[in-house]
């Protein structure tokens, strides 16, 4: 019994940790936000704050989490019912417009700071992640002329974290599933394809 109320109270707690964190980036900035700060807002002392995180950097990344879970599942989502054609290849993509849209305040407070620095490197993994396993059944290793796969993911990610950052700092006027078909037809069709 008691061991599960102490599970229970885990991510309860990461939770509140999360949160306070959240709430002081627009009002402080990443940059200016310390330990203190976070747990005075979260109502918990800083023991309580090292117990689950190391650092503010690691409770920020540690945040990204449930994302990674929601853009795997789109991404399987999309490849199930794919069947065989590439047309939902890179299936995270809309998802992952869709929630840059609905944190749009929160990419502003971050970009230029340390924060933005962390976010983006959590966001490139994840993604980098995803187009890794996506292209494991898909990359011929054996060919003479195959480019390497490691190639492969770099360069869609980067693509994929450009055209995000372009798009939010244009104020996201384009609807999500528009910049997710001209990404998406970018990246599987190819450049002169799509300009031809």
């Amino acid at each position: 019994m008691t061991k599960k109320v102490l599970d229970r109270r885990i991510p309860r707690t990461r939770a509140m940790l999360q949160q306070a964190l959240n709430s002081l980036i627009p009002k402080k900035g990443y940059e200016a936000i310390t330990i203190k700060d976070i747990c005075e807002a979260a109502n918990v002392g800083r023991s309580t704050f090292y117990a689950h995180y190391t650092s503010k950097d690691d409770l920020k990344r540690s945040g990204f989490e449930p994302l990674r879970k929601l853009l795997i599942d789109r991404q399987r989502e999309a490849l199930a019912t794919a069947r065989g054609d590439r047309s939902r290849s890179l299936g995270f993509s809309l998802t992952m417009f869709e929630h840059a849209r609905d944190h749009r305040d929160h990419y502003r407070a971050l970009v230029g700071s340390r924060g933005g620095t962390v976010s983006l490197g959590s966001i490139r993994k994840i993604l980098s992640d995803l187009v890794r396993g996506e292209l494991a059944a898909t990359v011929d290793k054996n060919s003479a002329d195959a480019i390497p796969r490691e190639l492969i993911v770099q360069y869609v990610v980067g693509a994929y974290m450009a055209v995000m950052r372009w798009w939010l700092d244009g104020g996201a006027k384009l609807p999500p599933p528009r910049i997710d078909a001209m990404f998406r037809r970018l990246a599987t069709q190819g450049i002169l394809r799509v300009c031809s």
